[in-house]
């Protein structure tokens, strides 16, 4: 009868403090924006905000929005990368200059990719915008290529509406 008792102690004991804390989950999402020119004289900007309000409902504040901005040329090495965090309707700005292209010519391509990371549960997501322009470094003329997209856009897994 003792060692029963003191088996049914251990196995409560354990079951009581032996549970171990669980790391939340974060959910990585990306964007490639389409490939683009980049002259010599031209600098790249990807910008980001996080449109993401506060729920006076839910008694939270605005999320953070947090990632990675990569910058990749033709030849797909990576030539800058760039981590970010945006809260309420701040914007993060980050710039690629042509001479990070180490391009021989007078023209190169690139990629930039926003990675964005999210938790899951929280009573407010976080909700990113984001751009990609390219304008003249000198200052002369305005803004030679815009594109812009949603964090809806990325590519990342579909989840499910909870209560819907």
């Amino acid at each position: 009868m003792f060692i029963r008792s003191l088996l049914l102690m251990s196995a409560l004991f354990t079951c009581a403090f032996g549970q171990e804390a669980t790391t939340p989950v974060v959910i990585v999402r990306n964007y490639s924006f389409p490939p683009v020119g980049l002259a010599n004289t031209e600098t790249a900007q990807v910008n980001v905000v996080n449109t993401a309000t506060a729920s006076p409902a839910a008694g939270a504040a605005a999320p953070a929005c947090s990632g990675t901005i990569t910058f990749t040329n033709a030849s797909g090495a990576t030539v800058d990368t760039v981590n970010f965090t945006t809260t309420g309707s701040n914007i993060f700005s980050t710039d690629l200059s042509f001479g990070k292209l180490a391009s021989s010519g007078n023209r190169a391509e690139f990629i930039a990719n926003v990675e964005l990371n999210t938790t899951p549960g929280s009573m407010v997501p976080c909700s990113a915008a984001f751009s990609l322009e390219t304008f003249d470094t000198s200052g002369v003329t305005g803004t030679h290529v815009y594109l812009s997209s949603s964090a809806a856009a990325a590519q990342g897994p579909i989840l499910p509406l909870i209560g819907h």
